[in-house]
């Protein structure tokens, strides 16, 4: 199969969908594969890097989508990637579609076999390729979160750990899962007093266990969340449904009666935020101002650290991109009902059901899509 790795354009973005080391492994296993050039020098790989791996260059972006059976990249395709694909050809990559009609319908539009990381799923239920970058972003919305805390940035003007004599700020993480986890190990080692909101009964005993007297774990009802947020110098929004648009759980009610200077940080907002008040932001103007309260809510928080990001991608997403290349987008996903479940759009009709409900679409089974 020949493989098309494009340079990532959106707004500050450097990560890379295949790093060498990844594209030596597609090279061994009989496949070619062609990187736009400098699309690895953000995480410091040059096309010589690529070369010598046996990778060939391209100049243009245009050149690879025109010329590969498969395209893997990290981030959704902008519009004028959606407008380069054409029928037949694997698109390999976060799509987070739910929230995005715009992209929805160019990818119907374009034909192409679309499968998103972020729906791929495994034995026990889990998201594999969501995981790593849910790592990342729960790590990164404590470090974004206590920035915008910082007077500067029109927060409260709080250290989140405090000091002897000072109490810590408090930070509310929605949601137990993935970047909740990740979101409230960083908190409680920075010292803040840490509570974690879920509905999940398992989830909860899972995270008792693990943050002992460190963290408070509380079932999520709307009268709880309502006096969390309320008192919250800091809240981390983490809510995932897989697939779906997030609930919009912290109101602009909610907003409105949080103190002056509080932070919101919406990791949720690449499915549409689980605030109300959010908005999708870039690296390049990362914050606005709501009531008085500052919102956090880049679309792309891993794309701040690619260099840990790409590589934490790539370990996850190899092994499926050789099934791909090695027994072609039928066989791998027909084999594999949890690789199915990746499969958001082919030939013009919607195969995830939650996309189709997000965007009231009709949907088609991915088994019987591909058959």
């Amino acid at each position: 199969m020949h493989i098309g790795v494009p340079k990532e354009i959106k707004n500050h973005e450097y990560r890379v969908g295949m790093v060498p080391a990844s594209v030596r492994e597609l090279v061994q296993n009989g496949h070619s594969v062609v990187v736009e050039t400098n699309a690895g020098v953000g995480i410091g790989f040059s096309d010589e890097d690529y070369i010598n791996v046996g990778a060939t260059i391209s100049e243009t972006a245009k050149a690879i989508f025109d010329a590969a059976d498969m395209i893997v990249k990290v981030k959704e395709p902008q519009p004028v990637e959606c407008a380069m694909l054409r029928e037949g050809q694997i698109l390999f990559t976060y799509l987070h579609l739910a929230p995005d009609l715009p992209q929805t319908q160019a990818l119907i539009d374009s034909k192409a076999v679309c499968i998103a990381y972020e729906t791929v799923t495994d034995r026990n239920g889990g998201l594999p390729l969501l995981a790593p970058m849910s790592e990342v972003a729960g790590r990164m919305s404590i470090q974004a979160g206590a920035q915008a805390l910082e007077k500067s940035n029109a927060g409260r003007g709080m250290l989140l750990g405090g000091v002897p004599g000072v109490e810590p700020a408090k930070v509310v993480v929605i949601g137990g899962g993935m970047v909740g986890n990740n979101a409230a190990q960083m908190a409680v080692g920075l010292g803040a007093e840490v509570t974690i909101l879920d509905r999940s009964i398992d989830t909860l005993r899972r995270l008792n266990v693990q943050f002992g007297n460190t963290a408070k774990v509380l079932y999520s009802t709307a009268d709880t969340l309502e006096k969390e947020v309320l008192a919250a110098d800091l809240v981390i929004g983490g809510v995932l449904i897989p697939g779906a648009a997030a609930p919009k759980l912290v109101t602009k009610e909610h907003i409105a009666a949080m103190k002056s200077g509080a932070a919101i940080v919406d990791v949720a907002i690449d499915q549409g935020g689980c605030i109300e008040t959010s908005h999708a932001t870039t690296h390049q103007d990362p914050t606005y101002i709501v009531d008085e309260v500052v919102h956090y809510c880049v679309a792309n928080m891993p794309g701040a650290v690619p260099r840990t990001s790409t590589f934490a991608l790539n370990n996850a997403t190899l092994p499926y991109i050789i099934e791909l290349a090695n027994k072609g987008y039928k066989a791998a996903l027909s084999s594999n009902q949890d690789f199915l479940n990746g499969l958001n759009v082919i030939d013009g009709k919607i195969t995830c059901e939650s996309v189709a409900i997000a965007h009231g679409m009709d949907f088609v089974a991915p088994e019987v899509a591909i058959a």
